[in-house]
């Protein structure tokens, strides 16, 4: 992986993800780490699966990833990813969504949809998230490879004259894409998209990490999920993308002082340690 990220050009995936919405970094994980992907998941595998057709009854989603191991610490602060998604986002962006995707047997496809939509400004717009899917399994038609419509983050809001309008259509529009293990397919949170039918008889495994500018809320609430002795072992990038770091001039503040100075070991939030006694 090392002498692919040698030569990783992120100005040429930024061009290609602005002519088409999205981008494959095609040797992204190397054997090695798949291979530590799934020893690192096991101890989670069978703990939530889909409670709606969207999550996918036939799913198993393993959240609050980042925090489970380091290797996916590793994968969600790529230095390749960060450069690529600061190419489109403010600095210190936040992670919005980090977790793990077993596509099982028997599932349909999702509905098609884009990984931004709940920040519910005008479109067309710049992505206010930028997503990435890796692929664990190598990714085929029949297996449920994600399918994206290239070119509709461009376009306006439902009923707007530059974008079809008729559901059909759009489906026929969406391309398979089918990627090999260790793949990651990296694309704006604008794009429509969704996950495939998986009619094979092995489940197809693959993470999602999600970013979003540091102003916008993210989809999981990570301040509360990991706790405060887990964030203090992680890099400094990590601690960034989980909200430990200000957005200038001055969103994310604790009290008036940096949040990073919360992970401090004797730290006491200020209206416990300033309460009248």
């Amino acid at each position: 992986m090392d002498a692919y990220a040698s030569r990783f050009d992120p100005d040429a995936h930024a061009a290609e993800m602005a002519a088409q919405g999205y981008t494959v970094i095609t040797e992204f994980m190397d054997a090695e780490q798949l291979a530590e992907y799934r020893r690192a998941l096991q101890p989670f595998v069978d703990t939530h699966r889909g409670r709606n057709d969207f999550e996918g009854f036939k799913t198993e989603r393993i959240y609050t990833l980042i925090a489970r191991g380091r290797v996916f610490e590793e994968i969600a602060t790529d230095p390749r990813l960060m450069a690529l998604i600061g190419r489109f986002l403010q600095p210190n962006f936040l992670l919005s969504a980090s977790h793990s995707i077993s596509l099982n047997p028997g599932e349909t496809a999702q509905s098609l949809h884009t990984d931004d939509g709940f920040y519910r400004q005008p479109r067309p717009r710049p992505p206010i998230g930028i997503s990435v899917i890796g692929a664990i399994d190598a990714f085929t038609r029949a297996n449920g490879a994600t399918e994206v419509v290239p070119g509709s983050h461009r376009w306006g809001d439902p009923g707007a004259a530059d974008r079809p309008n008729d559901l059909a259509e759009i489906e026929k529009m969406a391309v398979p894409m089918e990627i090999p293990a260790g793949a990651a397919l990296v694309f704006f949170g604008t794009l429509i998209h969704r996950g495939g039918a998986n009619v094979t008889d092995k489940p197809r495994l693959a993470f999602t990490n999600q970013y979003c500018e540091p102003w916008a809320r993210p989809q999981e609430n990570f301040w509360l999920s990991v706790p405060r002795e887990m964030v203090r072992e992680m890099s400094p990038t990590a601690q960034t993308l989980l909200g430990y770091e200000i957005a200038p001039p001055f969103l994310g503040m604790v009290t008036a002082s940096h949040p990073r100075k919360s992970l401090e070991p004797d730290w006491v939030a200020p209206v416990l340690a300033q309460r009248p006694r």
